[in-house]
């Protein structure tokens, strides 16, 4: 989840926000030190934040994952727990993450003829973002993905030459006061 700091925000959406520059950094102190932020004095807010990414891989691996004619097993399903285990683990893993209580977390997977692409967005009521989470469940995914086929795009050498993760990115993301 991202730390949203205090004057970097430009509104509910983040629309039209300027380039951070240094003085900008919410995860460092005065003296240059990190730190984590402190959002405790912030209103909770209806946070929810899309990212989607890709993985490239062979025609053939697309097939036998289609057919569902992976070694492994159900590739799809599989890479759909692990997006949703990394979202609610991200604060594990990205040290400056506050922990945040997810409320919903929505995978979608697109399948092309040499790659398939993941979408998750993230939702939580909380006082802070929830983008790390969302890229979090995508690369995760993903990864997921490559692991699950790694055999089948492996080369005569052992290497990928065909396979990659690109175009990770956060699409949407979107912030509303809460009523009390």
């Amino acid at each position: 989840m991202s730390d949203e700091g205090t004057g970097a925000d430009a509104g509910a959406d983040g629309a039209g926000a300027e380039p951070a520059g240094a003085d900008d950094l919410t995860h460092t102190d005065d003296a240059g030190d990190v730190q984590m932020v402190d959002v405790g004095a912030k209103p909770d807010s209806s946070r929810r934040a899309v990212a989607r990414g890709e993985i490239r891989l062979t025609p053939e691996t697309i097939a036998a994952v289609e057919a569902d004619a992976v070694e492994k097993g159900d590739v799809l399903a599989t890479a759909r727990i692990g997006a949703v285990q990394a979202v609610k683990h991200t604060w594990e893993t990205i040290p400056m993450c506050h922990q945040i209580p997810i409320t919903n977390v929505d995978t979608e997977f697109a399948v092309g003829d040499d790659r398939i692409g993941l979408t998750v967005a993230v939702e939580t009521t909380g006082k802070t973002g929830c983008e790390m989470e969302a890229l979090e469940g995508v690369t995760t995914g993903l990864n997921t993905v490559w692991d699950m086929v790694k055999a089948a795009e492996k080369d005569a050498e052992g290497q990928y030459p065909d396979t990659r993760i690109a175009d990770v990115e956060v699409v949407d993301k979107r912030k509303e006061t809460v009523e009390e």
